[in-house]
């Protein structure tokens, strides 16, 4: 019955019959026909079938969060006990945030294969916090706070936020002396944030300035907010991962070096299993060593036009 149960599970991660023979290697009629054995060993109906869509029972839906968890599992153990004498092997799935991963992560994919050539790397670049055990992947990369303690988690490094401009944006509109000053000016902001958006910082001494702003642009890909502000069209607050190169150049300018805003960690998270499968292992010890001097933590002496 394992198989028939894998099957299932594939075909639900999967969305279709099609798509689960295809990532299976098998032919569609097989999966469905062992879906149908399935159903008729436990005498329920799991999936409820259409020409357009496949969605699931009551009972489906409780068997596939049954399932899911424990094929994960057999998948570690089975991983846990290859890697005691085999090389890291199989697809590992891996989730990041999209500036950072492509910038940051992507870069490093060549060597980690060239290194660990038994493994296949899938990348899937989303902003928002997805759920790493329901979709299966084996990794997630995630920038600040982390809220589910049911995941481990291993820290590979920090960042903070800058308020940077383009020289031409100076020159143009003025330099803001303080973040009160900003009020006057034109304000980009990351994802979708209301109309009224605050920002706090802290001198040297620790002591938080806040200014509440407007923004005028807004977007949810803090790699465009980077493009309108290198273009000159606003003032943004931005992840200093993304600012290295552009502040050693001075196409961007740090408006406020004594100033420091929250910092913020950046983790692998996994699922937490007694059993972690060697694939996973290489690829957060390889990531760990590779950003263990972040490329982003540059200095600038940059001078502000006046």
């Amino acid at each position: 019955m394992l198989e028939e149960i894998r099957n299932f599970v594939a075909v639900v991660q999967a969305g279709s019959f099609t798509r689960a023979a295809e990532e299976l290697n098998s032919a569609r009629s097989v999966i469905s026909k062992r879906l149908s054995q399935l159903e008729r060993q436990l005498g329920v109906r799991l999936l409820n079938r259409t020409t357009r869509r496949l969605s699931l029972t009551e009972a489906g839906e409780r068997f596939y969060q049954e399932c899911s968890v424990s094929l994960s599992g057999i998948d570690a153990a089975v991983d846990e006990v290859r890697s005691l004498n085999q090389e890291p092997r199989g697809r590992l799935f891996v989730n990041l945030p999209m500036s950072f991963g492509i910038l940051h992560v992507a870069p490093l994919i060549p060597a980690f294969m060239a290194q660990f050539p038994l493994v296949q790397v899938e990348l899937n670049f989303d902003d928002r916090k997805v759920d790493v055990i329901d979709p299966g992947f084996d990794v997630s990369i995630r920038i600040g706070e982390l809220e589910d303690s049911s995941l481990a988690a291993r820290r590979l490094g920090t960042c903070c936020h800058q308020v940077v401009a383009a020289p031409a944006y100076l020159k143009q509109y003025g330099v803001p002396q303080s973040p009160q000053d900003l009020v006057h000016h034109r304000v980009a902001s990351f994802r979708f944030q209301e109309s009224a958006l605050e920002w706090t910082f802290e001198d040297n001494e620790g002591q938080p300035q806040s200014v509440k702003l407007t923004a005028a642009v807004v977007s949810n890909n803090s790699l465009a907010i980077k493009e309108i502000v290198l273009g000159g069209g606003a003032i943004a607050r931005v992840p200093s991962f993304l600012l290295g190169r552009e502040l050693e150049k001075g196409s961007l300018i740090n408006l406020f070096p004594q100033l420091t805003s929250v910092s913020r960690d950046i983790y692998a998270v996994f699922p937490r299993r007694e059993y972690m499968p060697a694939k996973t292992r290489a690829f957060i010890e390889f990531l760990a060593q590779a950003l263990a001097a972040p490329p982003w933590q540059v200095g600038s002496s940059t001078t502000l036009p006046r």
